[in-house]
């Protein structure tokens, strides 16, 4: 249905509330599209301005009064959240933020309020956009992936050069405006054998206790994987259009028990010792599993569909990771937004995602707690050779099982009135009877396999 245009050129709110509408949905807005001033290797994204040749890609202000009117108007409930991604969304300027802000406060309705974020490379970050970011209470998503070396491994800049110092100079910028500040570190071929390392760094040298964890996975074809294992900037010659097609992956991308192996060595260290004080989001998600509750993390819900991504033109797309012409689902400028959120294509999107889970995962012991995680990594074969197994299950396996049962413990203990961090002292006294007399270089209890001293000796 087209709806009859608005002084701002776009669509007003149907008259009818569409059935389907969800009571409440997350958008990703790039307003500089898949425009970037770094060249991070693995960043496919980079090659989502092959979808708008010769774009500008600038939001305009009228659209971005559409988008946020349209935003506004979707969310029935008090809170609504203004999230802007890229490419890099400070190209835009600090005044197109500042534009953004006016028009959101003027917008919402009595009672309701709003939170916005944003994610960004920190290289154009100073004391004017930090003031800003303070003043209005952004939740600011900063990209680290550890210390310099593991950083600089893939995040470079246009030149080649890592780009290591430069975010640390925001870092110190954000934190001495006060603005709250989550770390997004992906874990790909340099840092996944790095998992303590990484952590401490950001826990003990940043100072940082909001920490999310990205696995990286390049798919690609036969055809396309010696190109894509060259990077995805716009330098590099046959660059294709990065979709979601081809079983294979880039050498950047990280291995599946690799990864299961990093997050149970973090957790190793977060649930002995920073319970209550350091928040990883995959470890919040697994807790809620485990007592019940629905994971914030879409990746972990059975059904998807609620978390979308708005291009520069105002193109909506089913999801972040789905930036491809077959799940365009159209443009605001068209049909409003919780036409589009409601509309069949979506709504049979979110579902596939349970509809088509492998037979193989549908009877896993672990399946509460991961539900097949995100599709787009469901492009391997089940041992029984059916189609849509994730490509991380043996990650997931790993760390689910391995987390089983500090897990049980913390959620016996918010059943029974208490704190999760008091599992650090149930830990520590079942540590000190199950590791007591063990030689350094005797085979670790926990059967890792690992010598001892390499393995839980610190706990």
């Amino acid at each position: 249905m087209t709806s009859t245009p608005l002084a701002d050129g776009g669509p007003a709110l149907p008259a009818l509330w569409p059935s389907d509408a969800p009571a409440a949905f997350h958008v990703l807005a790039k307003p500089s599209g898949a425009i970037c001033n770094l060249d991070c290797t693995y960043c496919f994204f980079l090659s989502k301005e092959l979808l708008y040749p010769g774009d500008r890609f600038r939001m305009a202000e009228d659209l971005l009064a559409t988008y946020l009117r349209q935003l506004v108007e979707a969310h029935r409930g008090p809170e609504v959240t203004v999230a802007w991604q890229g490419g890099e969304p400070t190209l835009l300027g600090l005044p197109f933020f500042r534009r953004s802000v006016e028009l959101t406060e003027q917008l919402l309705r009595p009672g309701q309020r709003v939170q916005y974020t944003i994610q960004t490379n920190g290289t154009l970050l100073d004391d004017e956009w930090c003031a800003f970011l303070a003043e209005h209470h952004f939740l600011v998503g900063l990209s680290v992936d550890g210390p310099r070396a593991l950083h600089d491994a893939y995040r470079v800049d246009k030149k080649g050069r890592g780009t290591f110092d430069r975010v640390m100079e925001a870092l110190a910028t954000l934190q001495r405006h006060e603005v709250d500040v989550n770390i997004l570190c992906t874990v790909h071929a340099a840092n996944q054998d790095h998992a303590v390392e990484v952590y401490r760094f950001f826990r003990d040298d940043l100072g940082m206790r909001f920490l999310q964890f990205i696995p990286i996975v390049e798919r690609a074809t036969p055809d396309t994987l010696q190109v894509a294992n060259l990077g995805w900037s716009g330098s590099r010659k046959g660059r294709p259009l990065y979709t979601n097609r081809g079983s294979l992956v880039t050498e950047r991308s990280v291995g599946s028990l690799a990864w299961g192996r990093f997050l149970a060595e973090i957790f190793d260290e977060w649930v002995r010792h920073d319970v209550g004080e350091v928040f990883v989001q995959h470890f919040d998600a697994a807790l809620a599993s485990w007592l019940g509750v629905n994971p914030a993390m879409c990746i972990y819900q059975e059904t998807c569909g609620v978390a979308l991504a708005l291009e520069h033109n105002g193109d909506l797309y089913s999801c972040d990771h789905f930036v491809e012409p077959e799940h365009r689902l159209g443009n605001i400028r068209d049909t409003h937004l919780v036409e589009l959120v409601s509309s069949p294509q979506q709504v049979a999107f979110g579902l596939a995602k349970r509809d088509t889970l492998p037979a193989y995962c549908r009877s896993c012991d672990v399946r509460f707690a991961c539900n097949g995680e995100c599709p787009k990594n469901r492009f391997t074969t089940t041992p029984d050779g059916e189609a849509g197994l994730n490509y991380l299950c043996a990650g997931y396996k790993h760390f689910f099982h391995h987390v089983d049962e500090p897990m049980r413990l913390m959620a016996d203990l918010l059943r029974q009135g208490r704190e999760a961090p008091d599992v650090m002292a149930v830990l520590a006294e079942r540590d000190a009877a199950r590791f007591r007399g063990v030689g350094r270089n005797e085979p670790c209890p926990c059967g890792s396999g690992r010598k001892f001293k390499h393995c839980h000796a610190d706990a």
